[in-house]
């Protein structure tokens, strides 16, 4: 195992705090795709962008990546990956982390990704909130990828206690 996609059925399953762990313990560099594509002020990077930027990390010969944004670059970084990894935590679990995430950032405007900062207007109100985002793909995506990524090597955790010792077990290679 040494290029990982870590994917989520829900925001606050706790994505890119096991993929920087998991590329710390396989010393593999980390992307978060977040990060590259939200530019400053919430600018969104094209697809092509995205693609170029992430080539190079791709052709190396080990990476953890944060993501997939398959609406964006389709089966890009799957279809490089040698293990995809899916949280898929319940609910009761996954949802306080948000909350509690949410909330943190918010009072300590702690910034995310080239100085955006995440608004509780943002999170929780509109249709294309932060919650309604969780939870809608939550449900969405627990119903599809057992189909749609059964041709990949996926290990998919379902409890913190898996993750844990997923992450215990996992090897140098």
């Amino acid at each position: 195992m040494r290029r990982v996609a870590v994917i989520a059925s829900a925001s606050g399953n706790g994505k890119t705090t096991l993929g920087r762990a998991l590329a710390a313990r396989l010393e593999v560099p980390f992307v978060e795709l977040d990060g590259l594509v939200h530019g400053p002020n919430w600018a969104e990077a094209s697809d092509d962008d995205l693609r170029r930027a992430l080539e190079p990390t791709l052709a190396g010969p080990g990476w953890v990546i944060d993501g997939t944004y398959q609406r964006k670059i389709g089966d890009l970084v799957l279809e490089s990956a040698d293990t995809v990894v899916w949280l898929d935590l319940p609910m009761a679990v996954w949802l306080p982390r948000l909350i509690a995430r949410t909330c943190r950032r918010y009072v300590s405007r702690e910034p995310l990704w080239n100085g955006n900062r995440e608004s509780l207007r943002k999170a929780l109100w509109g249709s294309d909130s932060l919650f309604v985002f969780a939870f809608k793909s939550h449900f969405r995506r627990r119903r599809q990828w057992p189909t749609s990524l059964a041709r990949y090597r996926v290990v998919r955790l379902r409890k913190p206690e898996e993750v844990a010792r997923f992450l215990a077990d996992a090897q140098r290679i």
